[in-house]
């Protein structure tokens, strides 16, 4: 029941796109801002990190109230962080993904993991479609590698999800330290 209830509250409205809706009649003033309550402004996410593992990613309005949670408590009880110590980078803005060192330590890099900002060493493949797992803007220029890689990602999916060509050039982070490819992408879908 519980799961129906987010998925309304998350999922489609009739109401404009971008049109924010009012929160449900339960939520009183000064009830935590949740998925079931996106538009109270009160979070506090010392509370979510002090009961072990009882929430999950779907139990919070924005990624960044997941991260908040995340910083309150790097040890991850609640299991929100990726590899990267990013916390459910499927939800919706704002985002904070600056990572966590903690869980991103923990993880450390396995055998199969794919090159990223946090395992770049070069002889490690790059997989570009873990760039692009978690739907728009989950990644920024600095969880990828090299420059090189990051043009790898936009090469596999030119519509860029993620903005990595923010001036939309066809050169993804171009600040990035080499191996450098800036061969230009045709921008757009594939």
């Amino acid at each position: 029941m519980a799961l129906v209830v987010v998925a309304l509250a998350r999922g489609g409205s009739d109401t404009a796109a971008g049109a924010e809706k009012p929160d449900p009649g339960w939520c009183t003033p000064g009830t935590p801002r949740t998925a079931l309550c996106p538009n109270g402004k009160v979070f506090v996410a010392k509370e979510y990190a002090t009961h072990g593992d009882a929430f999950e990613c779907i139990n919070f309005a924005t990624q960044a109230d997941a991260q908040a949670v995340l910083r309150a408590d790097p040890s991850d009880p609640n299991n929100l962080a990726d590899e990267g110590g990013v916390a459910c980078r499927g939800l919706p803005e704002p985002r904070d993904i600056e990572p966590v060192a903690g869980p991103a330590r923990q993880a450390g890099c396995g055998p199969g993991d794919t090159r990223s900002a946090l395992c770049p060493q070069p002889e490690r493949s790059l997989d570009p479609r873990y760039f692009l797992q978690y739907g728009n803007d989950a990644y920024d220029c600095k969880d990828l590698a090299s420059q090189a890689d990051a043009q790898a990602v936009l090469r596999f999916q030119p519509a860029d999800p993620n903005d990595l060509d923010g001036d939309g050039n066809g050169i993804a982070c171009p600040d990035l330290p080499g191996p450098k490819d800036v061969k230009p992408v045709r921008r757009g879908t594939p």
